[in-house]
């Protein structure tokens, strides 16, 4: 089932790999957290990540095609990419490609914020089971910025979030010195202010939007991580609890949680034997 982009204007509506070589991240990524693969709908260059035949994220070989990192990418739904990229280069956002048109009508750009933390926007039909809001989503999201203020109020504009004109869609408040972007009461994103700066030498240092998976048991996950060519990310410790900032074989960063409401993923091998 989908939903038009209207109907979760604001809110996250994908996770988007952007990769040199497909089949070696479905490998690793299918050894670490369970996923299986269709073809995308998009070409031969993007595939779908499933757990249990539910939609997780996106994975396409266009990093060098594109000329933009290796990594993980959030994208907002919205009504019109077009508008949503001119105010979000009016407030000192940057695009890097797009808006670019995908069938079957749907359109996306890449842009990054002031601080230079990159997201996607999607103007186009979305998934109605896709969502980073409910307990038992295999992922949530966290901005790492440097001032989260300023980034709420930029996000806010750019999005549409705390106005009544975005169906629901997002209301922002502050809670545990963190802001806290909410669609109808359920968080979607955090945002996070913390010790990054523009430019650092390393990724892990610089603003980006972080992207958790949630893992049943998380040591576990790590090894399955290091056994299939990841590894561990240092300098990159935020929030609290049980987590790993790790490295995929190609670069590209994400963070694995200890969760209980994880979803159960299916049985998991090592690429290595």
């Amino acid at each position: 089932m989908v939903l038009v982009a209207a109907d979760v204007m604001g809110a996250p509506c994908w996770l988007s790999l952007a990769t040199r070589d497909r089949p070696a991240a479905e490998r690793f990524y299918g050894a670490v957290l369970g996923w299986t693969f269709r073809q995308g709908r998009f070409g031969r260059a993007f595939s779908v990540a499933e757990v249990d035949g539910v939609p997780v994220a996106g994975i396409g070989a266009v990093a060098a095609e594109f000329a933009v990192p290796v990594a993980w990418t959030p994208y907002f739904a919205v009504d019109d990419a077009d508008e949503v990229v001119t105010r979000v280069r009016e407030r000192g956002g940057t695009l890097a490609v797009g808006p670019v048109s995908y069938p079957p009508g749907g359109r996306a750009a890449l842009a990054a914020d002031p601080h230079g933390a990159a997201f996607g926007v999607w103007d186009g039909d979305v998934l109605a089971e896709w969502s980073v809001s409910l307990p038992r989503s295999p992922a949530w999201l966290e901005l790492l910025t440097v001032d989260a203020f300023d980034a709420a109020i930029f996000y806010g504009e750019a999005m549409g979030w705390g106005q009544e004109a975005t169906n629901g869609c997002c209301d922002v408040s502050y809670e545990d010195d963190q802001v806290v972007v909410r669609r109808h009461g359920e968080p979607v994103a955090r945002l996070n202010s913390g010790p990054v700066e523009e430019g650092a030498p390393k990724p892990q240092l610089r603003p980006r939007w972080l992207v958790h998976f949630r893992v049943p048991n998380l040591e576990r996950a790590v090894a399955l991580a290091l056994e299939n060519g990841g590894g561990t990310v240092t300098g990159a410790e935020w929030g609290g609890g049980q987590q790993a900032a790790l490295r995929d074989p190609d670069g590209g960063l994400f963070t694995l949680d200890q969760s209980s409401d994880a979803p159960a993923l299916g049985a998991r091998h090592s690429l290595s034997r």
